[in-house]
């Protein structure tokens, strides 16, 4: 294949925010780009757009069919669809952490599962996951979003090992905060305890603060073009500077150094 027939990826959560923006930036590196949303949304120049719910094995397994039928091929997977929960560990119950754990960690599984007998056919492929920086460090009230995200980290590194015989490879990015309605969209802890209103209200007001301020989507789709075309690809991109200082401070600074500068950065005593 050229540099301008890449072969055909998916982008899943692609109707907005990174999604889309990297929907779009893989269409201009030549891929042919499939995106999907819950809902039914208009084609984009150079992206199919397709429906399907990450959390339905059935409606996943036919978005890979329906792909399969229209391109005859699946080269990239960009598992990018998730949603954020905001809250003390406390103070959700289960059955709302369960469902962050099924879009986050198990969504990913899915489409894993579904695009591998297509990509071993193929004898290539490339799976590409979505982690973030909460995947290197701890979120004080977001420990369930950063817990799915450890997860991924987890996952795609024994993945890769366990595909790579096939001619398959599976990778990270690592976004740090980035401009986009995410924070808007964040799911609230569903049974709130006035113990945690002050640290929570001042996590969201850093959170607001930190988007407000964060990096282009853009960043973040360039790192997974990157990730995506590499020869000999890295098992982690970082996606902007804010990434890689984390992961920098996570890989030589000692724990105890690490406890206190996330215990000031969150406005907490010593």
């Amino acid at each position: 294949m050229s540099n301008t027939d890449r072969g055909v990826a998916l982008v899943t959560g692609a109707s907005s925010g990174i999604g889309l923006v990297t929907a779009k930036a893989l269409a201009q590196a030549g891929y042919r780009v499939f995106g999907t949303s819950r809902k039914a949304v208009a084609d984009l120049p150079g992206i199919t757009m397709l429906v399907c719910d990450v959390t339905d094995d059935a409606s996943v397994t036919a978005l890979v069919a329906e792909i399969v039928r229209l391109a005859g091929r699946l080269d990239l997977v960009v598992n990018n669809a998730g949603i954020g929960l905001i809250g003390a560990a406390e103070e959700s119950s289960i059955a709302q952490v369960q469902r962050v754990f099924d879009v986050n960690v198990f969504g990913v599984a899915r489409v894993v599962n579904a695009v591998l007998p297509v990509m071993r056919s193929q004898k290539k492929g490339r799976i590409v996951n979505m982690s973030s920086i909460l995947g290197l460090i701890p979120s004080p009230f977001n420990a369930y979003y950063a817990s799915t995200k450890h997860a991924i980290e987890g996952y795609t590194e024994s993945l890769d090992h366990e595909v790579r015989a096939a001619g398959i490879r599976a990778v990270l990015v690592e976004p740090g905060v980035t401009r986009t309605a995410f924070e808007e969209n964040l799911t609230r802890a569903d049974r709130p305890l006035a113990l945690y209103a002050d640290g929570r209200s001042r996590s969201e007001g850093l959170m607001r603060k930190w988007v407000e301020t964060g990096d282009d989507p853009q960043i973040v789709a360039d790192a997974v073009v990157k990730a995506a075309t590499a020869t000999a690809p890295r098992l982690r991109y970082a996606a902007g500077k804010q990434s890689r200082q984390v992961g920098a401070l996570r890989r030589y600074l000692p724990e105890a150094l690490i406890d206190k500068i996330l215990r000031k950065f969150n406005g907490f005593p010593a």
